[in-house]
């Protein structure tokens, strides 16, 4: 930072010194030179403009204005045109202006605007003459109203770019939200539902059949258990995003859930009280894990609502695996309950942006021969082609 500062100072002393050499050090070279030397010499500003712009408007005004004014006017026998070639050197004025007008706020930009007119109209009122006054003073305001158009512009692209990047970080994190309230939603509501009913069991049993209410609370004890894990599961996973967290936050808990499991949630069911038959077809082969997490989410999820809203003691789970697409299909022969019924909740929406989310298509309502039918195909990649090479 110190260096940066240096080289900065070092650069607007050199800019004084390089004008001090125009002005001074060539008399006889003409308006128009002096001028455009002034022009090139405001690169050396950079820094400064950058750090401090408006003292690098305030130098680069002294510097121009000392061309204009220091530069003698007796090496032209037409006065009026080595004057205006002089007042060039204000493009240099109006390069600076247009930065601050981009890069500083509103009040400090019209402050700067007001100087730099001010400075310009009094000194080509000064020292233009004739025709070339109101030619000249025409020049200079376009020129001032270029840079601060430019200036305005490059404002305006910033803005838009950074309510760009705002409005996506805030669609992400509406994205994020909707991810997590998924997530949460299938981990708890098929374990809640399966709960309430054992403790529903057990509770009527208790005094009558004192096995079968044990069997309901060792069902409870490990639905609990497991929907604990799932959700420790899932906290871990939001918590992975965080760069600062410890190792030991980010190491794994375990394996998300995958098809792999649909048989112990369709164990887990039965003890709810509804049968559960899961049947596979196709060359089963291992998925892609978002897949494999989204179509384990589908089954939980209408098995649970089985559980809840169906009033019925079986349904049936088909899972095919195909070449191009993953089928998922859960029946029931039960009330068959609407697709918009309020018993279904958030459940089938939850479902509905899952599938979406992999460019897939889900299909949920009741069977015009009763009950209620979940379907769901899941795109699935190309397999990788790997060449063997002949030997």
């Amino acid at each position: 930072m110190t260096r940066t500062k240096a080289v900065a100072w070092a650069g607007g002393a050199t800019y004084l010194l390089i004008v001090g050499l125009l002005v001074g050090g060539a008399p006889r070279a003409s308006g128009s030179v002096h001028a455009v030397g002034s022009l090139l010499a405001v690169s050396l500003l950079i820094g400064v403009v950058r750090r401090m712009p408006l003292l690098a408007l305030a130098m680069a005004l002294f510097g121009s204005t000392a061309v204009v004014v220091g530069t003698p006017s007796s090496v032209h026998a037409d006065l009026s045109v080595g004057y205006q070639g002089q007042f060039l050197s204000y493009l240099a004025v109006d390069l600076v202006l247009g930065f601050i007008v981009a890069t500083c706020v509103r009040r400090p930009s019209i402050v700067a605007v007001a100087v730099s007119f001010t400075v310009q109209l009094l000194v080509i009122g000064g020292f233009a003459h004739g025709d070339n006054l109101t030619v000249n003073g025409v020049i200079a305001l376009l020129a001032m109203a270029a840079s601060c158009m430019a200036g305005l512009m490059s404002r305006e692209r910033r803005e838009h770019a950074v309510a760009l990047r705002s409005q996506e970080v805030a669609e992400a994190v509406t994205a994020e939200r909707l991810r997590i309230a998924r997530e949460l939603h299938d981990v708890v509501a098929h374990s809640i539902g399966i709960i309430a009913i054992q403790a529903g069991v057990g509770s009527r049993v208790i005094q009558t059949q004192p096995a079968e209410a044990r069997e309901a609370l060792r069902a409870i004890e490990a639905t609990s258990r497991e929907t604990l894990s799932g959700l420790r599961r899932t906290l871990v996973s939001l918590r992975q995003a965080d760069r600062g967290a410890s190792a030991s936050e980010q190491s794994p808990l375990g394996p998300s859930p995958g098809l792999a499991d649909v048989e112990r949630l369709a164990a887990a069911t039965a003890d709810a009280g509804v049968r559960v038959d899961v049947r596979r077809s196709g060359e089963q082969r291992a998925v892609p894990a978002d897949i494999d997490l989204s179509a384990y989410r589908i089954v939980q999820e209408a098995l649970t609502n089985v559980v809840r809203h169906a009033g019925t003691g079986r349904c049936q789970v088909a899972i095919d695996y195909k070449d191009e697409e993953l089928s998922v299909e859960i029946v029931d022969d039960g009330r068959g309950a609407t697709e918009n019924s309020p018993a279904h909740g958030f459940g089938i929406v939850g479902m509905r942006e899952r599938v979406g989310l992999l460019s897939g298509h889900l299909s949920a309502g009741p069977r015009p021969e009763g009950g209620f039918r979940v379907a769901a195909r899941l795109p699935l990649p190309a397999p990788v082609k790997v060449p063997v090479e002949a030997r």
